[in-house]
């Protein structure tokens, strides 16, 4: 089962069913966060993190653990979104339609091969 229309908002949450439950669609959140991820990284006023990208770009393949590259993660990860509001009813909207999606459903049979 598969719903195409999304639970509207500043940004569509779409709900698709998958056999053992259900995947939220947050391609529009993903597109705010690359773009967060983009200003932080191309912002003229603070180039710490253009900055890091260069150190990591530059340092040798190998190295003794991941500590910048986790830095930068970490950094990122903070000037990036991580909220998705929902105003009105569309929380209420979004309860029904995962208490739909992922509601208990017939499990198809499995198919025997003879033998």
């Amino acid at each position: 089962m598969s719903n195409d229309k999304p639970v509207t908002g500043p940004i569509p949450l779409y709900i698709r069913t998958i056999p053992a439950g259900v995947v939220l669609d947050l391609e529009a959140f993903t597109r705010l966060v690359v773009g967060d991820v983009l200003d932080a990284l191309l912002s003229t006023e603070d180039t710490s993190a253009w900055d890091r990208l260069q150190e990591l770009a530059d340092a040798p393949a190998a190295t003794d653990g991941r500590l910048p590259y986790e830095e930068l993660v970490e950094q990122l990860a903070n000037a990036a979104s991580s909220r998705v509001p929902l105003y009105g009813k569309a929380s209420l909207e979004l309860a029904k339609r995962l208490t739909q999606a992922g509601g208990p459903r017939p499990v198809p049979p499995q198919i025997r091969r003879a033998s």
